[in-house]
């Protein structure tokens, strides 16, 4: 059976054995014809033109584990930030796990989604922003239909997250192959502020898929820092999909710094509905092997004074390959818009590939817009003038690929993510760096 009947016929006895309101049932009802109708995404679409699913639909996924799993903290320790204090929302398999969760319903909400989904209490928030971002696209409408877990994140107006919230996901292999499907809504109030640490980590060498749905909502002067790390097993593969809604005078930054997995894609999307909006879209790739990265963006410029950077860089070596697609459109009413794109990629082998698409789309006329794209090798004067100055060869490389990457992560504004993020690119690049940038 292919994995689209499959998640068809298991649609009733998944509604079946979760408990939701009406609403709820016809938002899931409406998403799964959606998906029947368009089915998965292929190549022959434009937006899908680099990057094919068929051997990741391949496997025979388990769509609900037959049991729930523990995991000892220590086993995973490492996967957390673990040297500051931060709310952790933990999932092992699909599932929440207590016994690694720190969560908290004082002064803001750093819980779970299938609490608030049932909830009367959360009903206002369920009812104004669950599902009204995310538009009708085959994957979304997929998670949509089979939500039931996740982080569900509120920032009430006027409050200040007293520290950073890590969302982790683990897979333990317990099946042949699964596929979870999480499904995170955060809503951050007018003149409020949080920073999210998300994590998807297979602890397997079982193929474990990721269809994950992240809504974020930023009111008027709102700041939210959010970072991704993938850094998965090559038997893991993860289509991440996140849908920004900003408002007048807000702050959104999205970091995203693609390591490891078989397949990423990466499909992030920002509107901004107000003036003096600001929106930030950096990210890191290092791979290897036969690893794919894909990053497909969107900044929608809709009222006029506002800006959005976006800065991508891609180190790509073996055969792996990278894709960019990088949409920014401002709309006629747009104007005085500011509105940045870069991205840079190294190659460091033959047989790595980089597919850049940059695009503008830009119906009004005072504007500031600029996109541009560089494909290129380590500069050969650089690592000569490194060598000659004693340094060795493999190390040399690594400078030159730390430098090329600084821009990014020097806007990392959490100093322990930051020196995390460090270490893992020089474990990448073989290397030993008694420093962090």
């Amino acid at each position: 059976m292919e994995l689209k009947d499959k998640l068809l016929s298991s649609f009733l006895a998944f509604e079946e054995n979760v408990d939701m309101n009406s609403d709820i049932h016809e938002v899931r009802s409406q998403a799964i014809k959606d998906f029947e109708e368009m089915g998965f995404p292929t190549k022959k679409q434009e937006a899908w033109k680099y990057t094919s699913l068929s051997k990741v639909l391949k496997h025979d996924y388990t769509v609900f584990p037959k049991k729930e799993d523990t995991i000892e903290y220590r086993d995973v320790e490492k996967y957390f930030i673990d040297d500051i204090d931060t709310y952790k929302i933990v999932f092992i398999d699909g599932i929440y796990s207590s016994h690694l969760s720190a969560t908290t319903h004082e002064k803001i909400d750093a819980c779970l989604m299938s609490s608030a989904l049932n909830s009367s209490k959360y009903k206002p928030i369920i009812d104004n922003y669950f599902n009204t971002v995310a538009p009708k696209e085959s994957l979304t409408s997929l998670n949509t239909a089979f939500s039931r877990e996740g982080a569900f994140i509120n920032i009430p107006k006027n409050t200040m997250a007293d520290k950073p919230i890590q969302v982790i996901n683990f897979s333990t292999g317990n099946e042949s192959a699964l596929m979870v499907q999480p499904r995170n809504l955060v809503v951050v109030g007018e003149n409020s502020h949080v920073q999210i640490i998300e994590r998807h980590q297979s602890l397997t060498d079982h193929p474990v898929l990721t269809n994950s749905v992240t809504e974020i909502y930023a009111d008027k002067r709102a700041i939210v820092d959010y970072y991704k790390i993938q850094n998965d097993n090559h038997s893991a593969s993860l289509i991440d999909n996140t849908f920004i809604e900003q408002h007048r005078e807000s702050i959104c930054s999205v970091h995203t710094f693609s390591f490891g997995g078989n397949l990423t894609r990466n499909n992030l999307n920002f509107y901004q509905k107000g003036e003096r909006i600001d929106s930030t879209l950096k990210g890191i790739t290092v791979i290897g092997g036969k690893q794919h990265v894909d990053h497909n963006t969107l900044v929608h410029h809709i009222e006029p004074n506002c800006e959005s950077h976006q800065d991508y860089k891609g180190v790509f070596a073996e055969a792996s390959t990278g894709v960019f697609n990088g949409k920014i459109i401002v709309n006629k009413e747009a104007q005085k818009t500011n509105a940045f794109q870069s991205n840079n990629n190294i190659l460091l082998d033959d047989k790595a590939t980089i597919n850049s698409k940059p695009q503008l789309e830009i119906f009004a006329d005072d504007v500031k817009c600029s996109h541009g794209c560089t494909i290129g090798q380590l500069d050969d004067d650089a690592l000569f003038y490194l060598r000659s100055r004693g340094i060795p060869l493999k190390e040399a490389r690594a400078l030159l690929m730390y430098a090329f990457a600084n821009n990014v992560l020097e806007s990392v504004k959490i100093p322990e993510l930051k020196a995390r993020i460090t270490k893992i690119i020089a474990q990448k690049l073989g290397v030993n760096v008694g420093y962090s940038l």
